[in-house]
């Protein structure tokens, strides 16, 4: 006798089938107004007879298949992920550990000892403690690796394993063995969970006098709040400019990303509209804007740059309020309306596209090829001729393909610096080197020449290919990467972010710009003064 799906499974099934047949799902879904009664009815068979031969299948595998069927691996991994991939390359499906994980990310706060774990060599290695955090406070050091938790071992888990173990209730003890270079033996470390906020703006600071750089990572439930407060710290009434870093930027929560761009538009003007098949258009609006934030914005932007950190970059160029430099966005303008199946999964279904205020749509074409050649083959440069907008200055702008910069700007890796980079270099030698140097570094310190003879010999020791011509011509680059490193772990990620947007060639690059952003502000004061003489 065949074991029955469970009853939450099928349900979840079942929503996601009616999404894939009728294209929209919600509390307020109805049918379009042009279905006839004969053609509700025939969806209706449809949906039934695709629902028996999906039922009658998993049967059919659960009874004869070689390897024992898991309903939740079959259904969760399998049929519904599957089904959602014939729709567009975002719907997709959240099974509880994924939607849990979606809600923490919302949210911007999880309970724990806050650190960024990654895998390295077999291990699970710390990357980074965050400021202030228990394990920062503790004296955990990027590059430690980590081989126990609560007396449970990490060989053989995860980092995934390893980070849900060192989570857990606010208030509740943990300890963490770990194994430091330059120590025999390991360390051990009792923290306190708490609760841990994670900074989706982690840095903003006055890069030059009167210019402020603002680094916006994320768009969480706390995004706005902590822009504007930022701004506030800085005296935003008597700034002179602003680098709005939106690089590498996924996107989040709408409502955030129109809150962050309304901050800088006037009240009242578009920051985005978004319609469907079974949608009218709705319009999102500056509700926070004011006509005395008048200073010159560069945006940057990369090819990571998507969802609300495209709204946010279309809305500032549509209105001619920030010059975008960098390289073409994702082209992620696919509305996703997340809706929970029972009380710990959720799916998330493409129910409407964005457009920016002129009217393009920022969505790429995923009609052809594959979902790998739309996430990592694709033509930056190529432009929609079928959809070309005007900004309010008169500016041209395409839409169909992310958003364009206002100026193209690319930093061009050497192979060498790719390699190193790629490899970890810099990340696996600077514990090597606090090993046997005090972790306290002087103020104005850099890295001197016996650290670099000392690399170089590291990166002999572990097979890296490259010639003495490479390393005299990297020189100048591999000190800043080799004292990012350092003040990562000698002075906290605060300060090797600081140091790290310093000598970034991109906001260089950007501080470079802000004469052109100023010109747009000039430009659309006159058209305005020309306005009111009509």
């Amino acid at each position: 006798m065949a074991r029955q799906i469970k009853p939450f499974a099928y349900s979840a099934l079942f929503i996601a089938l009616c999404a894939l047949l009728s294209g929209s799902i919600g509390p307020n879904s109805s049918a379009s107004a042009s279905s006839s009664p004969a053609s509700i009815a025939a969806g209706e068979a449809e949906l039934d007879s695709g629902l028996k031969l999906l039922t009658s299948i998993y049967r059919l595998a659960e009874e004869n298949a070689a390897e024992k069927v898991s309903a939740d691996k079959s259904i969760y991994n399998g049929a519904i992920p599957g089904m959602l991939r014939t729709l567009d390359p975002h719907s997709s499906f959240f099974d509880p550990k994924e939607f849990a994980k979606l809600r923490e990310d919302q949210r911007g706060r999880y309970y724990g000892v806050g650190m960024t774990v990654q895998a390295r060599g077999g291990h699970t290695v710390v990357v980074a403690p965050f400021p202030g955090s228990p394990s920062f406070n503790a004296g955990l050091r990027p590059g430690d690796i980590i081989l126990e938790v609560n007396d449970k071992s990490a060989d053989g888990l995860t980092t995934s394993d390893v980070a849900d173990l060192l989570k857990g209730p606010k208030g509740t003890p943990v300890q963490i063995k770990i194994s430091r270079e330059g120590k025999a033996e390991p360390l051990i470390f009792n923290l306190i969970r708490a609760a841990i906020n994670r900074p989706s703006v982690p840095t903003a600071f006055f890069i030059r006098p009167g210019v402020a750089y603002v680094h916006i990572e994320s768009f969480n439930e706390t995004t706005s709040r902590e822009l504007d407060e930022a701004m506030n710290n800085m005296g935003e009434a008597s700034l002179k400019g602003l680098i709005l870093d939106l690089r590498d930027n996924p996107g989040g929560l709408l409502n955030e990303g129109v809150a962050v761009a309304g901050h800088f538009l006037k009240r009242g003007q578009t920051v985005v509209s978004h319609r469907g098949r079974s949608s009218q258009e709705k319009p999102y609006t500056a509700t926070n804007g004011s006509s005395s934030r008048d200073y010159p914005i560069v945006v940057l932007v990369s090819r990571g740059s998507a969802s609300a950190a495209e709204i946010v970059t279309g809305a500032l160029q549509d209105h001619d309020r920030g010059w975008v430099l960098g390289d073409n966005t994702f082209g992620k303008g696919l509305v996703q309306t997340v809706f929970p199946l029972g009380e710990s999964a959720g799916l998330a279904l493409t129910t409407a596209k964005y457009y920016t205020p002129s009217g393009r749509l920022i969505q790429r074409d995923y009609s052809s090829g594959s979902f790998y050649d739309y996430y990592f083959h694709r033509d930056t440069e190529k432009k929609s001729t079928q959809d070309v907008k005007m900004t309010d200055n008169g500016r041209t702008v395409y839409g169909g393909n992310g958003i364009t910069p206002d100026e193209k700007f690319v930093v061009e890796y050497k192979p060498f610096q790719i390699d190193l980079i790629r490899h970890q270099a810099f990340r696996d030698y600077l514990p090597k080197y606090f090993g046997s140097h005090d972790a306290k570094l002087p103020k104005d310190w850099s890295p001197d020449e016996s650290m670099l003879a000392d690399f170089h010999s590291f990166l002999l020791k572990n097979n890296f290919v490259f010639t003495e011509a490479d390393w005299g011509t990297q020189q100048d680059w591999i000190r800043v990467q080799l004292k990012r490193e350092a003040l990562l772990t000698a002075r906290g990620l605060d300060e090797a972010n600081r140091y790290a947007t310093e000598t970034d060639p991109s906001v260089l690059k950007a501080l470079d710009s802000l004469p052109k952003a100023k010109n747009l502000l000039d430009s659309a004061r006159k058209q305005m003064v020309q306005l009111g003489k009509r």
